[in-house]
């Protein structure tokens, strides 16, 4: 080695990237609210098509709750807040929420 030049040895560091915590968003059958507006939600909204958001529809409908999709926590709580917006415009008591996947 050469004493007049020194070496200078980089370390590489790696880092990990974490992948973003999912949620999934949920919709809440009421007594209120209409299976066409729940439709519509689910094609505004969450941009499903007439025959996903009817399947979807028919889910709440029967069981309670249905499951609208699986986003990162930014996204869910946005969609949230649209669908809530959208049906208080409406005077609908529609409920959605998100839980982790």
């Amino acid at each position: 080695m050469d004493p007049g030049h020194s070496e200078q040895v980089k370390e590489k560091r790696r880092t990990k990237v974490k992948e973003p915590e999912m949620y999934r968003v949920l919709l809440h059958n009421d007594d209120y609210t209409t299976m066409e507006f729940v439709v519509e939600v689910l094609v505004k909204i969450f941009r499903k098509t007439v025959m996903d958001a009817t399947k979807i529809m028919l889910t709440v409908h029967k069981h309670g709750r249905g499951n609208v999709g699986v986003y990162t926590y930014d996204i869910a709580a946005t969609k949230i807040q649209q669908v809530r917006r959208m049906a208080k415009e409406r005077e609908y008591p529609l409920k959605c929420t998100m839980e982790k996947a």
